[in-house]
């Protein structure tokens, strides 16, 4: 399947799925960020429980102060059922949907999941950037695949994340004596440079504002709180 048809047609089975996460995987770039990033954006995805309908959000910040500039709403159903290195199939045609009523564009996303840190290195934040065409970070609260070594209690504390002799991630401890979080490249960033800007996401909390914001608003929108749609203040 090419990239083109996979951005109308999310309907296809596991192992089409996973075909297409290894030729997704050849277009991958890590790299340093070629620029700074002013806007950045959060995604998340909540679920009706008992049903199949599902909600998905991007809300983008001013990195500056971490205040939302803008927002953007979906509703869909679920297509494809949940299997574990799978997310994106699942969960992309609402961020896809949520990202095409944007007018103001972000210049990177953090996904609440991983990039390179993934069994195929194709998680859901290597999928987005590459169908995007823009920088992606994942940044998760559990790990998917690897090894690491317990970074430092401090914030800030940072270890590698590895699979073999392969550096996948970096393991980072956002809020003293809390659990790390998992911060992985997934397109057009690297390593120090997805973990400098999750960084500058956090505040008082262990998760970045970002996945925060976007959190709360699709919820809000799950509980009928907000309307689908596009919003900038």
């Amino acid at each position: 399947m090419s990239t083109d048809r996979l951005r109308k047609d999310w309907d296809v089975d596991p192992a089409e799925a996973r075909q297409i996460q290894q030729n997704l995987r050849e277009k991958v770039a890590i790299q340093p960020l070629e620029r700074e990033v002013s806007l950045v954006g959060g995604t998340d995805i909540s679920y009706d429980r008992g049903s199949d309908r599902m909600y998905g959000g991007i809300v983008i910040l001013d990195i500056e102060n971490l205040q939302e500039v803008a927002r953007s709403m979906a509703e869909t159903r679920v297509k494809f059922p949940y299997i574990p290195g799978l997310l994106a199939f699942r969960e992309m045609p609402a961020l896809q949907l949520a990202w095409n009523r944007l007018s103001v564009k972000p210049d990177l996303v953090i996904t609440d999941g991983h990039g390179l840190a993934h069994p195929r290195r194709m998680g859901i934040a290597a999928h987005l950037g590459v169908l995007l065409e823009m920088p992606a970070v994942g940044c998760a609260k559990k790990v998917l695949t690897g090894e690491y070594e317990e970074p430092g209690r401090r914030k800030g504390s940072v270890s590698d994340l590895v699979d073999g002799d392969e550096k996948i991630g970096e393991v980072l401890r956002s809020r003293t004596d809390v659990n790390p979080i998992f911060v992985s490249p997934g397109h057009l960033i690297n390593f120090e440079d997805s973990t400098r800007i999750v960084m500058r996401c956090l505040s008082r909390y262990k998760l970045p504002e970002t996945t925060r914001a976007a959190h709360e608003r699709v919820n809000q929108l799950r509980r009928g709180e907000i309307e689908p749609g596009y919003l900038e203040y």
